[in-house]
């Protein structure tokens, strides 16, 4: 499974966790984008204004996930073996899995990060 992890680029808290999945990316799988890059909401078929609501996985195959759906999926990439998308697949692991996710993305700039990709890369958002 290939794809790109699309995050939000504004917040550090995302740069640091995309940057964590990057450090143990050990099948060069995955790949990561700011949501804030130029026509990311048409690649994915979203609207511009639900294009922040959640980091999103756009697979080799077109499928596109989002929320605790799309950081299983660049995980299962990153490490070479589906096993956290089909744990996350799991109905009551899906249930808890995107509670966490809703309440943390909701939450996520009052986090510590780092510097946030957009201030480090303004040319890609």
């Amino acid at each position: 499974m290939s794809g790109i992890l699309f995050f939000d680029g504004a917040c550090g808290m995302c740069t640091r966790s995309v940057e964590f999945i990057l450090r143990h990316n050990r099948t060069g799988q995955m790949q990561t984008e700011p949501l804030q890059g130029p026509g990311v909401a048409e690649r994915l078929g979203i609207p511009r204004s639900q294009l922040l609501d959640s980091g999103r996985w756009l697979d080799s195959s077109g499928a596109v996930y989002s929320g605790a759906e799309a950081m299983n999926a660049a995980v299962s990439a990153a490490i070479g073996t589906r096993l956290p998308l089909m744990l996350y697949r799991i109905p009551g692991i899906r249930f808890i899995e995107e509670a966490i996710y809703r309440w943390v993305a909701g939450h996520r700039y009052r986090f510590r990060g780092t510097t946030p990709y957009c201030e480090s890369h303004p040319a890609a958002c």
